[in-house]
């Protein structure tokens, strides 16, 4: 079977048109509050506009705040379970360097910054993507009170990448990232994964 005659159309993973108003791709972003005003206002776009769930991520080099992509959840756009924001920004990541890891010899420390801490699956990928540090902004029990399934996250899931070197943030601008949820939830948007 070749790919005119498969059965399944070809997989296609974009950002929403929407995208390059809101990130400017040329900035530098020094803090940790900057870099996460950012997730968070690709989480807030992404509810406005209607294109995703209230979750957004991005993907920085620790020491120059470059960044290097963005992600939001795209499960419903493009109807894919695993297309979380975190999930997106690694997918963006990779394929901009042309690498499979974002913690190859020779390559800058790159750090994932996220508007909710990350589910079992995107915590996963966090361990298989290179990066070596995490920031995240709203808790899990946040999403859950959406009804959001976060899955099997322990205090020992944090500990294990700890363990491996990548340092985890959390709590930061816990509130502005509990509002872009509660935005989505006063929006009665779907929750896919309850």
């Amino acid at each position: 079977m070749n790919a005119a005659t498969s059965p399944i159309p070809p997989i296609r993973i974009d950002y929403p048109d929407w995208v390059d108003t809101v990130v400017d791709w040329d900035r530098r972003y020094p803090s940790d509050e900057e870099r996460m005003r950012l997730a968070i206002a690709i989480s807030r776009e992404n509810v406005v506009r209607g294109t995703g769930g209230p979750f957004g991520a991005a993907i920085f080099e620790m020491q120059t705040g470059r960044l290097l992509s963005v992600g939001m959840n795209s499960v419903v756009r493009l109807n894919n379970c695993t297309l979380h924001g975190e999930m997106v920004a690694f997918m963006a990541a990779q394929a901009r360097l042309s690498s499979f890891t974002l913690r190859q010899d020779g390559m800058p420390a790159h750090e994932l910054v996220t508007s909710c801490e990350p589910c079992a699956m995107c915590l996963g990928a966090t361990l298989w993507s290179g990066v070596r540090r995490v920031v995240c902004g709203a808790h899990r029990d946040d999403a859950r009170r959406l009804k959001f399934e976060e899955g099997p996250v322990f205090p020992e899931s944090h500990a294990y990448l700890e363990a491996r070197g990548i340092q985890i943030v959390h709590g930061m601008l816990r509130d502005e990232a509990n509002a872009v949820l509660e935005l989505y939830r006063e929006r009665q948007g779907p929750i896919y994964n309850g």
